[in-house]
């Protein structure tokens, strides 16, 4: 009888234990589905040449599903590559509809679109969630690689490091710096 009691008390712990264990999983899990999603839509809405209140994100265990409509191809593209590149993402089902694709650009232009669109993005959420750089009054352009940078900051130091910002993200070819520094 001790025996049969002191086996379904240790039973009871054991599965009490994996319960607790499994909730927890599945919260953390669920925090980070929770954060995943908050990133892609503060990315799609940094994103100047998408209209985010259009694209939908749903992520479930790391996966991300857009939906909802875009203008173009080239849009539906890069909204997929954007949310791709988030820490944490393990793949991106793109249900987007295209409902404007006119379908006149070329290959190569589409190509230089989507990336440049991909750069500014990546320059402008770096700048923001800097501590150290006023990201908010920095405007930043891409055209064909090239990083244009406008706005006022209150240093050099603080100028400079946007600079080398803009320099360290992958893809940009230059940086033409017009910040000017406060008085």
């Amino acid at each position: 009888m001790k025996r049969t009691t002191l086996s379904m008390v240790l039973a009871a712990a054991i599965g009490s234990a994996s319960v607790s264990a499994y909730a927890a999983n599945d919260w953390q899990d669920g925090a980070k589905d929770a954060w995943i999603d908050g990133t892609a839509e503060t990315t799609l809405l940094l994103n100047t040449n998408l209209n985010n209140f259009d694209i939908n994100t749903d992520v479930e265990n790391g996966e991300i599903t857009l939906t909802g409509k875009v203008d173009s191809e080239v849009d539906k593209s890069l909204a997929g590559e954007l949310v791709r590149n988030i820490d944490g993402v393990t793949d991106v089902h793109n249900e987007l509809t295209v409902i404007n694709d006119d379908g006149e650009e070329d290959d190569e232009g589409i190509m230089d679109t989507l990336n440049d669109s991909k750069i500014s993005t990546v320059v402008k959420t770096r700048l923001l969630f800097s501590s150290d750089v006023s990201g908010t009054s920095i405007d930043v352009e891409v055209n064909r690689g090239v990083v244009t940078l406008t706005g006022t900051v209150d240093s050099d130091a603080e100028r400079d490091l946007a600079v080398e910002i803009a320099k360290s993200t992958d893809d940009v070819r230059d940086v033409e710096n017009n910040i000017e520094v406060a008085d």
